[in-house]
């Protein structure tokens, strides 16, 4: 559950995917400081690792996508920010898009979220909104 809510970051009672979304900065900055191969090595791991993560804390909550996981969160802003420089205006506007893709859920990441179940459904909308957000940050610069 430590892992699943980012270090309790999930339990604020404002706002949690918000907040999880600016807790993974940090985490963000070490994948850019790693560079394109080894970050999106790190990246694939993160992403199979928050599945499981994911799926075990969905199990212990007994509810589908508790709202207290947010390492969703933390993986869709490191796909957001995948291959760009660290720096506050790729942060700020990335931050910002991964966030209206997250909320708004527009086709097909909808569909994912209603449809793909367990762990991996978690992840995987956050996923392809940070997809979305990384390609139209890609558009903007």
């Amino acid at each position: 559950m430590f892992a699943a809510t980012w270090g309790l970051i999930g339990f604020s009672p404002v706002a949690p995917g918000t907040i999880g979304s600016i807790a993974a900065l940090p985490l963000c900055l070490l994948i850019s400081a790693l560079g394109i191969a080894w970050g999106a090595i790190f990246l694939l791991g993160l992403i199979l690792f928050s599945v499981w993560i994911a799926h075990g804390a969905e199990k212990i909550v007994g509810q589908r996508d508790p709202g207290l996981v947010v390492i969703d969160e933390v993986c869709g802003m490191a796909v957001t920010l995948f291959a760009f420089p660290f720096i506050p205006v790729f942060v700020i506007v990335g931050f910002a898009l991964f966030r209206v893709f997250d909320i708004l859920k527009p086709f097909p990441i909808r569909w994912f979220d209603k449809n793909v179940k367990g762990g991996l459904g978690i992840i995987l909308d956050d996923i392809i909104a940070g997809i979305f957000a990384n390609l139209v940050l890609r558009c903007i610069f």
